[in-house]
């Protein structure tokens, strides 16, 4: 497959690689940059919601909302960490990248490891189950029995995708290394030193604040986070177009270019999710810096234009759940059963 270069003619999914590789390095200034205003204005907010607390609870829990958006921000800044693409230092990716686990809930050394495996796996139909939304086709939800489909619809609704599915992989799920438990200590340990960053956050808001803090402003943030981040990394592969493949098909570079979608968002909101809509890019070529992704496009406009998806656009996303292997359609509920009866 192949995306249309502006001066160059077609190009290849594979080579768009070596194309995107001269927008790598980072910049330590503006890597700082980032970080600094990001953590300033999360902290900024924090105070405002804590003496907002001691006017009404209400005012505290208004606050939720954008201290959210801000722990989304931080969370793609670990993320980038993770890729090591924020500093040119793996050292200080690691440990800038640990030291945000405690804010956003993650253990990073865990999360790194299961996320390189998406990076690795995406789109192949034979190597799903870790690190993504779990996905049927059209054929193995059709062999399920009575009780297999009714687990599977359960986990696509909407109510636990974007609502109990964040509270649990956040608040409960990452306190342990799960899909790691057996791989060795460093995962235990970045676990464990995780719940104990977080221990102390929380007796801090609690002398600071009490419980109000706590249950107004620290839960309410987490969850919202949770949500906007969970819904962010559903849109980004699950969309009508997606790419899914077996094994003896499957190419990594078709994969990340044609499955993973550029979900365009209002200049705010894009900066408040660092740029984490222009997803295709980033899976292409995932050391490039979030603050450099708007530069590619800019410089590539087959690239912005290709899998674009509007906030309005995306909302259908929620409601196509099967992958039909015949049409290489994600469908609904609706469309899958008359798949399943042709």
């Amino acid at each position: 497959m192949t995306t249309e270069h502006s001066t160059t003619g077609p190009v290849a999914a594979r080579d768009w690689v070596a194309i995107l590789a001269r927008y790598r390095a980072p910049s330590t200034l503006r890597s700082l940059w980032e970080l600094g205003i990001t953590l300033v204005g999360f902290f900024a907010l924090w105070a405002v919601a804590v003496v907002a607390l001691h006017w009404h609870w209400y005012a505290g829990l208004a606050m939720a909302v954008p201290i959210g958006f801000f722990l989304v921000r931080l969370f793609a800044i670990q993320h980038d960490c993770g890729h090591n693409a924020f500093f040119a230092e793996r050292s200080w990716n690691d440990w800038v990248g640990r030291a945000l686990g405690c804010l956003t809930l993650t253990p990073y050394d865990v999360w790194r490891r299961l996320h390189a495996l998406h990076h690795s796996n995406a789109g192949n139909l034979d190597r799903r189950g870790i690190g993504d939304v779990m996905t049927l086709t059209v054929a193995e939800y059709s062999a399920r029995g009575r009780w297999g489909r009714l687990g599977y619809r359960l986990y696509r609704n909407p109510a636990v995708m974007f609502g109990l599915g964040p509270a649990w992989l956040f608040v409960l799920n990452n306190r342990l290394p799960i899909g790691l438990m057996k791989a060795g200590m460093t995962y235990w340990v970045s676990a464990m030193a995780t719940n104990i960053c977080l221990v102390a956050v929380l007796v801090g808001l609690w002398f600071f604040g009490g419980f109000a803090a706590i249950f107004a402003i620290w839960l309410p943030s987490v969850l919202v986070g949770a949500t906007i981040g969970v819904w962010l990394f559903y849109v980004q592969h699950q969309f009508e177009t997606a790419h899914w493949d077996h094994e003896a098909d499957w190419s990594l570079h078709d994969a990340a270019l044609h499955g993973s979608s550029h979900y365009v968002l209002p200049q705010p909101l894009q900066w408040l999710t660092a740029n984490l809509g222009m997803h295709h890019v980033h899976h292409l070529q995932s050391r490039l810096p979030f603050y450099r992704l708007p530069e590619v496009l800019r410089d590539h406009p087959p690239l912005a234009e290709a899998q674009r998806m509007t906030i309005r656009q995306s909302l259908v996303n929620a409601r196509l759940h099967l992958w039909d292997e015949k049409s290489r359609r994600l469908l609904g509920w609706a469309d899958a059963r008359r798949a399943m009866n042709a």
